[in-house]
């Protein structure tokens, strides 16, 4: 079992493209754990992509207007439009049990204002309003002060 799984491995790992080894560093996991391709296209596609207030393009786009993007092309699932609806809409999970996919939501204004894609330890993909599409940890200061709760669809 063990030495199937490690040959499971070393597949994955021979696979891997630079995307998997770019998102492995940026994620501190090991390769062979990131096998959802698609999700690091998307990342990868907007990243870096700068924040406007209501965007859901390229060209601007807000925190829930990312999510309901991303959650739509990679995940095949719509989510509603504000982060506060789309926390409304969620199933209400522990963090120790967030997976990749699932909705972290913070209070940045007041009440549910922000809202991420988890991705894996402790990492979650979203849209700042100071630097854009960008990957933050759940752990640091801002965001660990802040956050609301994780949810699943």
């Amino acid at each position: 079992c063990i030495r199937d799984r490690r040959d499971v491995y070393k597949r994955q790992i021979e696979n891997s493209t630079e995307l998997h080894f770019k998102y492995a560093v940026l994620l501190d996991q090991p390769v062979e754990y990131l096998t959802n391709l698609s999700l690091l296209q998307f990342i990868e596609d907007w990243y870096g992509t700068r924040y406007r207030f209501g965007g859901n393009t390229k060209q601007g786009v807000d925190c829930s207007g990312f999510t309901c993007n991303l959650t739509n092309s990679v995940f095949g699932k719509t989510l509603p439009r504000t982060a506060r609806d789309q926390y409304d809409a969620a199933q209400k999970i522990p963090v120790e049990y967030l997976q990749e996919g699932d909705l972290v939501f913070f209070n940045t204004r007041g009440g549910v204002s922000h809202v991420g894609i988890y991705l894996a330890n402790n990492k979650f993909v979203h849209a700042s309003t100071s630097s854009g599409v960008i990957i933050s940890d759940l752990n640091e200061e801002y965001y660990r002060k802040r956050f609301v709760g994780a949810g699943r669809l």
